[in-house]
């Protein structure tokens, strides 16, 4: 079993509680600056009850296409691609949007969520990411024009999203660590599919997305972990994690007597 690798919870109905689960997708590292503060905030979440939740970190290497991820209240793929199996993301993704399990994906995740909605609903099959074959003839994510390792940046988020409702429409200010965007030849097909780009930078280019009519389904191409800590959890994460937690109420055993 690979380092910081948890195992899968069961998937039997009749022994689980209330206590909400939450798998953290990605390839657990301390050379990733995003993972031990992930972490440290972790401990601070809460359910509905004021319970901890149970995370596990799952490595990319042990998702295989048929692993049942349905046990988790949560799913969040989290930063530090390349992936060792980023095929293994996208069907984790994949089981979130399907199974209406809440899911949030922060930079590589965010990016890791496009390509599986471009090629699972859109039809966009040999879809790629440059950053796994980048002389690809069809790329979804491309290098940034200018990258964005380490700065922080104005993004605006834009009314009558969820994310306007989470954070407030409008500009705000944001961490990143990434050199991958959306390529924007693609927006219109996403957006006609139904996948709604909700902040964009002053360029207008994606920087949070969502799906509506899903519990929770949002991608940040900025790492809203970098700019939490024990004192304050960005916006994001608490949403989240409360729809985590709403989740976890919602598939709990109902009290007989």
């Amino acid at each position: 079993m690979p380092a910081d690798q948890s195992p899968v919870p069961t998937n039997d109905h009749s022994t689980r509680s209330a206590t909400p689960r939450i798998a953290l997708v990605g390839d657990r590292s301390d050379s990733v600056l995003a993972h031990p503060r992930i972490s440290a905030l972790l401990p601070i979440l809460r359910g509905i009850d004021g319970e901890p939740f149970d995370a596990h970190w799952l490595h990319t290497s042990t998702l295989a296409d048929d692993i049942d991820l349905s046990g988790f209240d949560g799913i969040w793929a989290v930063p530090g691609s390349p992936y060792a199996n980023y095929e293994g993301v996208l069907s984790a993704i994949r089981t979130a949007r399907t199974l209406e399990i809440p899911y949030l994906g922060t930079c590589a995740g965010s990016q890791h969520l496009l390509l599986e909605f471009a090629r699972n609903v859109c039809g966009l099959a040999n879809i790629e990411h440059g950053e796994m074959n980048p002389d690809g003839e069809a790329l979804l994510l491309v290098p940034l024009e200018c990258s964005l390792l380490g700065v922080e940046d104005s993004v605006t988020v834009l009314p009558g999203t969820r994310a306007a409702a989470i954070i407030g429409a409008g500009p705000t200010t944001e961490r990143f660590f990434c050199r991958f965007g959306m390529n924007r030849h693609y927006q219109q097909v996403l957006q006609a599919n139904g996948l709604v780009i909700s902040a964009v930078d002053a360029d207008g280019d994606m920087r949070i997305v969502e799906l509506p009519g899903h519990p929770f389904f949002v991608g940040t191409l900025f790492q809203p972990e970098l700019s939490s800590d024990e004192t304050w959890i960005h916006p994001i994460i608490r949403a989240f994690a409360d729809a985590v937690a709403t989740h976890a109420d919602e598939r709990a055993p109902t009290a007989v007597g």
